[in-house]
C-alpha cells in the first residue's frame, strides 16, 4: 500500500479508538457497475510494457488495462497518451470524458516538469551539470506546475463530478544502494539528484490532488528496492528499441507496481 495511504489509515485508526468509536467500513466500488476511465501520461498508457499501439503508445499490460481485465468492469475507456502534458489532458482528453464516470486514474505532470529531457540531458552531461538540469525543474515544479495541475484537477471535477480520481505519483527510477551502475549507467551523484527530484516531483501532486479531493496513491514504496541499476529493476533503463520505453517501468512495474498502488486507492 502507498506510504500516503498508510499514513492516513494509521492517522483515521488512532483517532477513532482515542474517541471510542467506530467506523463503518468502506465498501471498494463494484466493478459490475464501474464505468472507469484512464487520463493521462506515458505512465498511465503503459508505456515501457508489451503491446502498445502506434496511437499514443497505449498498452493493455499498463495498470489500467490490467485492472480492467481483472476486474471485468461495466465499462472501460483508455484516453491516456504518451507525452501528455496537463494542458493535453485538458484539451484532448477531458472533452471524451463521460459525465457518469465513477472511476478515474490519471498520472500527469511529468512531461510538464521536462521529464524526459532532465532524465536524457543527466544520462550524457556531467554531474555537476546534471545537478543543475534538475535544480532547474525543480524551480518549474514548485513555481508552475501547482496551478496546471489545479486546472486539470478542476477540469476532471467539472465534466465527472462524482468520480472517484486516484492521482497516481511517479517512483524514484534509480537504485541507489551501488557506486557501480553499469558501464552505460548513471553515477550515484546523478541518480542520488534525480531521484531528489523525483521526491519533489511527488510532494507537488499530491498536495494539489489533496486540495482538488482526490486520493492520491504514492508508488514509491512500491517500487522501492526496483529502480533502475538494482537486481530485479521494475524500469526500465535507457532503451534503443524502441527508444521510448526509456526510463519507464516494464512489465513487472506495471504490475507489480502500478496496479497495487491503484488497487491499494480503492
Amino acid at each position: 500500500m502507498g506510504r500516503r495511504l498508510t499514513l492516513l489509515g494509521c492517522l483515521v485508526t488512532s483517532t477513532l479508538i482515542s474517541l471510542g468509536t467506530a467506523a463503518p467500513a468502506i465498501a471498494a466500488p463494484d466493478p459490475a457497475t464501474t464505468d472507469y476511465v484512464a487520463l493521462g501520461d506515458s505512465y498511465s498508457s503503459g508505456v515501457g510494457a508489451p503491446g502498445q499501439s502506434l496511437f499514443c503508445l497505449r498498452s493493455p499490460q499498463g495498470y489500467p488495462g490490467q485492472w480492467a481485465a481483472r476486474n471485468k468492469p461495466k465499462s472501460f475507456t483508455d484516453l491516456s497518451c504518451g507525452g501528455a502534458e496537463t494542458g493535453d489532458v485538458r484539451n484532448l482528453q477531458v472533452p471524451f470524458l463521460s459525465r457518469g464516470a465513477d472511476l478515474i486514474s490519471i498520472t500527469i505532470g511529468g512531461n510538464d516538469a521536462g521529464f524526459a529531457s532532465t532524465v536524457l540531458g543527466c544520462q550524457v552531461g556531467t554531474d555537476a551539470a546534471c545537478a543543475q538540469t534538475v535544480a532547474d525543474a525543480r524551480a518549474d515544479i514548485t513555481t508552475t506546475l501547482p496551478a496546471a495541475l489545479d486546472a486539470t484537477y478542476a477540469a476532471i471535477k467539472r465534466k465527472a463530478p462524482n468520480a472517484k480520481v486516484v492521482v497516481l505519483g511517479y517512483p524514484r527510477l534509480f537504485d541507489t544502494s551501488s557506486a557501480s551502475c553499469g558501464l552505460t549507467g548513471m553515477s550515484l551523484a546523478k541518480r542520488r539528484t534525480l531521484n531528489e527530484g523525483a521526491d519533489v516531483l511527488n510532494d507537488v501532486i499530491a498536495a494539489r490532488a489533496s486540495a482538488a479531493g482526490f486520493v492520491f496513491s504514492d508508488v514509491r514504496d512500491e517500487f522501492a528496492g526496483h529502480g533502475i541499476c538494482s537486481s530485479s529493476p521494475y524500469l526500465n533503463g535507457l532503451t534503443v528499441t524502441p527508444p521510448q520505453n526509456s526510463f519507464h517501468p516494464n512489465l513487472n512495474g506495471y504490475t507489480n507496481g502500478y496496479l497495487p498502488a491503484l488497487v491499494s486507492a480503492l
